[in-house]
């Protein structure tokens, strides 16, 4: 005979019914890779902290990232667009989904197993690397855009999550019930999908406040602190 269900957990499980699938699929599966989700937050933000303190032990190097920006164009570009908020908000979510999102985390893994993570991993350091600040003002910057950071690694982090889940049920098809190493790749895919879509909330939201930040916060801040 099963335990009574507590009222507080009736009134969970029913708002969890009445939620649109679309984000009732997406935390079913967090919930059942709770595990595996909390070491990819690890995984993410330890990454770009550890690329931090390389910047900030070896400030070379960050110099070097910020000259070859200016070099290749991406600091006048940027510059370019901070006045057109929503275009610069555009221009970002573009970058995030199919640069970094597609091309760098979720395209290899769908040929290899698993390596969009060491891609990614890559990709955090560098850019905790790039972000450390040179000056009084780049550290006030830091205080809105760090917001800017946790909102698109995680992001990333359901991602990762999706090709994980992706390799293992690709590699172990009986861990989902399927008999096929074919068919454990389309429940990959499946869940990778769904995973996807509060992905994509989120990239759209840290777009926004990423690009109307710099424009009405960093610039009032700097005047204010400095």
């Amino acid at each position: 005979m099963s335990a009574p269900t507590s009222p507080a957990r009736e009134l969970e499980l029913e708002q969890q019914r009445r939620a649109p699938a679309f984000l009732r699929r997406p935390f079913g599966i967090i919930r059942a890779n709770a595990r595996v989700y909390l070491l990819l937050n690890l995984l993410a933000y330890g990454l770009v902290a550890i690329g931090m303190v390389i910047g900030m032990l070896f400030p070379d190097l960050t110099a070097g990232r910020a000259e070859s920006l200016e070099a290749d164009g991406t600091g006048d570009f940027v510059r370019s667009l901070i006045s057109s908020p929503w275009l610069f908000a555009a221009v970002i979510l573009v970058v995030n989904l199919f640069q970094m999102s597609l091309l760098t985390v979720v395209l290899p893994s769908l040929v290899i197993p698993f390596v969009g993570i060491l891609t990614f991993s890559v990709w955090a350091v560098v850019t905790g690397v790039t972000i450390v600040p040179g000056d009084a003002q780049g550290w006030v910057a830091m205080i809105p855009h760090s917001l800017t950071l946790v909102i698109e690694l995680q992001a990333y982090v359901l991602v990762l999550l999706g090709v994980f889940l992706l390799g293992k049920q690709w590699l172990r098809p009986a861990a989902v019930g399927e008999r096929t190493h074919r068919r454990g790749y389309l429940r990959g895919l499946q869940s990778l999908g769904w995973l996807a879509i509060p992905a994509l909330i989120l990239l759209v939201i840290g777009a926004v406040w990423e690009s109307f930040s710099l424009l009405y916060l960093v610039y009032p801040l700097q005047q204010w602190l400095l």
